[in-house]
């Protein structure tokens, strides 16, 4: 784990894998830290150069006043891996991580070779909505909207279980200005013509019980790009690397086989 100091922020990172592996780049959602992989990553093959990240906002990485733009998350990201000298890399976005995905790949394609868009959109919510949420947070905390979180996070079942309680704490534990400024983030964002112009392999994931993007949701941004591939995750939510791990890690090892990453 290492700290990148960006001058307007300090990026928490984490490298695992050989140097000289293939790269693959993850990047998590609105609440969540880059240990939201943890339950997939010993489930992929062996050899990758794994790089997860904390947005700014989330996790150790430092966190400037709201409101944020995705442009500025984007150009974090791309100054990460810049600094990492990666390039022709399998970028695995999850909702927030997803949108980074879209953008990066606009902007920089030679650092993005493929990508995989869990549980995204290029559009996610309306402007009222975001609004409305970013009030919840800044009256009442973030503690206050955990619960709704987790029933569009996880199904029914898995919020039977108590690993939802580690779940539950990593969000509240996100510091607010964080989560209010990414959500503004998001607010801002429609990245349905940008999305519609790029030419890169693309398999997008969602869950059949996902309360924050719904199948038909990351269907529709996923077809905007040529070629693309979409699969549904039948008992997953709205993080399907946690509660169907298994799943989900043979969806992404089969990914990187079929374009010839692995």
């Amino acid at each position: 784990m290492k700290m990148l100091d960006l001058g307007d922020i300090r990026m928490h990172y984490r490298v695992d894998g050989p140097d000289d592996g293939l790269p693959v780049v993850f990047a998590n959602s609105l609440g969540t830290d880059l240990r939201l992989w943890d339950s997939i990553l010993p489930l992929l093959p062996k050899g990758l150069r794994v790089i997860r990240f904390d947005k700014r906002g989330h996790g150790l990485s430092s966190c400037p006043p709201a409101p944020y733009t995705m442009g500025a998350l984007v150009k974090d990201t791309e100054r990460l891996l810049d600094h990492l000298a990666v390039r022709d890399c399998v970028f695995v976005g999850l909702s927030i991580g997803g949108m980074i995905a879209q953008g990066l790949a606009v902007k920089r394609l030679d650092m993005v070779r493929a990508m995989v868009l869990s549980n995204t959109a290029a559009k996610i919510g309306t402007a009222s909505a975001w609004a409305d949420r970013i009030d919840q947070v800044r009256q009442n905390g973030i503690q206050s909207m955990a619960d709704a979180v987790m029933e569009r996070w996880f199904s029914k079942d898995f919020r039977a279980t108590p690993d939802v309680d580690l779940w539950r704490n990593m969000l509240i534990q996100q510091n607010p200005d964080g989560y209010m400024g990414c959500s503004a983030a998001i607010s801002g964002t429609d990245f349905y013509t940008a999305t519609a112009s790029l030419r890169l392999p693309t398999m997008g994931i969602a869950g059949a019980n996902d309360g924050a993007t719904p199948p038909d949701l990351v269907r529709e941004t996923v077809n905007l790009i040529p070629g693309s591939q979409c699969h549904v995750i039948r008992k997953g939510g709205h993080l399907p690397c946690v509660d169907q791990p298994d799943e989900y890690a043979a969806l992404l090892t089969r990914f990187l086989t079929d374009i010839g990453h692995v």
